[in-house]
This record gives structure tokens, sequence and C-alpha cells, in this order.
């Protein structure tokens, strides 16, 4: 079962949600304060099983309402998602992925996992 890391950085905190194997499948952006971050895995565990998908690889793609997954390619080339909240934030990014079918499995696993994670303190 999938868990979320909460955890201090040096700008404010932040969390990671982890698979059962501990992988990193997405992380949220700095938060300034512990409340304002647990509230971010809350919408997190409330709009990832509900979100659509958009992906804005496909040429043409059909712009999709929020709650969603957004599939794109970075400047690199790679794959990655970014879950975005009922109001348009952006509650949750991946890392990059080669592939856009690892990058498809990422969305299925934050599905999959954060609905019934748990949340835990990550130390430094």
């Amino acid at each position: 079962m999938g868990k979320f890391a909460v955890k201090t950085v040096k700008t404010g905190i932040k969390f990671n949600l982890k698979a059962g194997n501990g992988e990193i499948i997405a992380t949220s952006e700095v938060y300034t304060s512990r409340s304002a971050c647990l509230k971010g895995v809350e919408s997190v565990r409330k709009n990832a099983p509900i979100a659509k998908l958009e992906d804005q690889t496909e040429e043409g793609f059909q712009t999709v309402t929020n709650p969603k997954f957004e599939v794109y390619t970075d400047k690199a080339g790679e794959f990655r998602f970014r879950l975005k909240a009922r109001n348009g934030e952006i509650i949750a990014v991946s890392e990059g992925y080669k592939a856009k079918a690892s990058c498809m499995n990422g969305i299925e696993s934050v599905r999959k996992n954060a609905p019934e994670a748990e949340t835990v303190d990550e130390k430094e």
C-alpha cells in the first residue's frame, strides 16, 4: 500500500506519494505550513480517483475539465503528468519518464494508491 511521506525541506514542507515498493510516484509543491501540506494530501486523495485524462502529447487533444491528469512532454522530451484539482491548482507532479506507457502506469499508480495511503512524517 502507498503512503504520503510528509517532509520538511529548506523552503517549507512538501509530500511525496510513494507506492508500496517505496518508489516516489508523485510530488507536491513546497507549502509554507504543515496544515496547508496536509490539505494538499487530502486534495490528491479526493481528486486522483475521479480525475479525467488530458493527453497533451496527442495532436489536437481534447481539453477536459478539472480535476484532471495532464500528460505532457518536458524540454528533455520525457513524459510527465500533473494532477490538477477542481480549482485548476496543480496538486501533484511526476518525475520524467522515457516511455509514455510508464507515465500512464504512474497515473494508474496514483489513482490506486492515493485514496487509501497513510500519511507519515519523513525525516531528512
